[in-house]
């Protein structure tokens, strides 16, 4: 049992040592990705009718490093903003299949071909589920165009280069904080099944079960489809099928329909494009998946023998440059995963102990990065909980204990806005509302802009493991809180409501 242990370890190492130089260049672009492709100037190509918007839709899906469930609450957006139901069912299509970090992994364990064939397959089944939505699904189409485009830098009120400065913070934030706290869970477990098969299993075991590549593909799709593996995470357990006689078309499969489905997604979708869309997703998907994999196998030799450091390139990185960034890569997911699993939970002291919220009229805040710099302003001061930013009423919402007012207010004016009045308030209503489908960092970002904005929202706690969202403030209307989550694309379950 010992030993047995020991070589899954061992093997499991070495797919992460494989693997851990090409995705940690991944997170370095994919937070750069997130930084200067944002979802406003998604959605801002994306509107009209036509063919053009589904391949744009397709193409920009490729790159994003959004998973099954973190692109619901953007296609939502998409959707309501005034993307065409085909459109946006070409960006759900082509994205969770594909990142830029899950692309270069590919590249890492499978080869060349691979990474180049995979992110095509993407872009072309995108394309081609939002062609079918648009033949057969074509009501309901004519909304209008919504994008609000904010022109924020009058009179030199926004520093361009503390932007730039906070563009790369972000980048480097999201690319190896948020985005390893989505995936990480998923990564360790996919590099733990890929050591336990490359372990257990015999080589060429598959080979000799399924001799009839066909039938060996539907049953990849029959998995793949039901069960959720990120886009990056399905790769070592790809390679490991691979190596254990799945022909490369079968883990082709596997890699579209487990990073394309899950039980989530499809719920959603059918809520916000209804039944005859998810018929065609799911259509899509398994047709595009079959026959991609048949054309794979027609241009791939298989032989049984690959192994981890051959995968059809010639391109070897020095063995202390693998293990280093095995190491760091190995950390990064830990501190992500338990990150994540406190990802916008404030501490319970910070909830019950202070109850006061003061609130501070401004004038002058004409955008998001007008309340990003004054967000940033007064958490330099002491003793703030939070601080919330109500751009529409001209109002910042600031918690905390024995908070300084004097010092806040001239903070707040050296950046060239007006404090005209301040005020305190008791939080008297606390509503914790029950979301089963929010998954990931992604969900609960969301779910924290849609519902920050409401009026009298004072504090907001998302807990992931929970599936809740606890809101506290002063003439709260359930109603309307159940609206903004629901407009972002998640299903509402319950709401408790208490008084404090």
């Amino acid at each position: 049992m010992f030993n047995m242990f020991l070589n899954i370890s061992m093997e499991s190492w070495n797919v992460l040592t494989e693997m851990s130089p090409y995705l940690l260049f991944g997170f370095l672009v994919a937070g750069i990705l997130y930084v200067f492709i944002s979802q406003e100037k998604v959605e801002k190509h994306l509107g009209g009718k036509g063919i053009i918007p589904i391949i744009l839709a397709s193409l920009l899906g490729v790159p994003l490093p959004l998973c099954s469930c973190g692109v619901i609450p953007v296609s939502a957006s998409l959707r309501k903003n005034g993307a065409s139901k085909a459109a946006t069912t070409s960006f759900l299509l082509s994205t969770p299949q594909t990142g830029i970090d899950s692309i270069l992994v590919t590249y890492g364990m499978l080869g060349g071909l691979f990474a180049v064939y995979r992110p095509l397959v993407a872009f072309l089944s995108g394309i081609f589920g939002g062609l079918i939505v648009r033949f057969f699904d074509k009501k309901t189409d004519d909304l209008p165009m919504q994008v609000e485009i904010n022109n924020c830098c009058e009179n030199g009120s926004c520093n361009i280069e503390a932007r730039k400065k906070n563009n790369l913070l972000e980048a480097l934030k999201y690319g190896f904080i948020v985005l390893p706290g989505d995936i990480g869970r998923a990564m360790l477990i996919g590099i733990i099944l890929a050591g336990i098969i490359s372990t257990i299993v015999p080589d060429d075991y598959f080979s000799g079960l399924f001799k009839n590549d066909f039938l060996t593909m539907i049953i990849m799709m029959l998995v793949g489809i039901p069960v959720y593996v990120c886009a990056t995470a399905s790769v070592p357990i790809a390679a490991s099928l691979i190596i254990k006689g799945i022909s490369p078309g079968a883990a082709l499969v596997f890699l579209m329909t487990g990073p394309a489905t899950n039980a989530a997604a499809i719920s959603t979708i059918w809520k916000i494009m209804g039944k005859r869309v998810v018929v065609i997703y799911l259509a899509s998907v398994a047709a595009f998946s079959m026959i991609a994999g048949t054309i794979l196998n027609l241009f791939i030799e298989y032989k049984g023998d690959l192994s981890y450091n051959h995968m059809n390139h010639n391109f070897m990185l020095p063995d202390v440059v693998k293990q280093a960034s095995a190491v760091i890569l190995l950390s990064i997911l830990i501190i992500g995963f338990v990150r994540s699993r406190s990802f916008l939970k404030k501490k319970k002291n910070d909830i019950s102990d202070i109850d006061k919220s003061t609130i501070f009229y401004i004038s002058g805040m004409k955008c998001t990065h007008c309340a990003a710099s004054i967000k940033k302003e007064v958490e330099k001061q002491k003793n703030i909980v939070s601080t919330d930013i109500d751009l529409k009423n001209n109002k910042a919402y600031i918690k905390g204990s024995n908070i300084d007012i004097e010092s806040i207010k001239q903070g707040i004016e050296d950046l060239g806005y007006k404090v005209y009045k301040v005020e305190e308030s008791m939080s008297n209503q606390i509503i914790k509302i029950i979301v089963p489908d929010m998954t990931c960092n992604h969900c609960a970002e969301s779910i924290r802009k849609s519902v920050g904005k409401i009026n009298g929202v004072s504090s907001l706690e998302v807990n992931l493991s929970d599936k809740e969202v606890v809101i506290k403030g002063n003439n709260l209307d359930n109603e309307i809180l159940k609206k903004a989550i629901e407009n972002s694309g998640f299903t509402v379950k319950g709401i408790v409501f208490f008084e404090s």
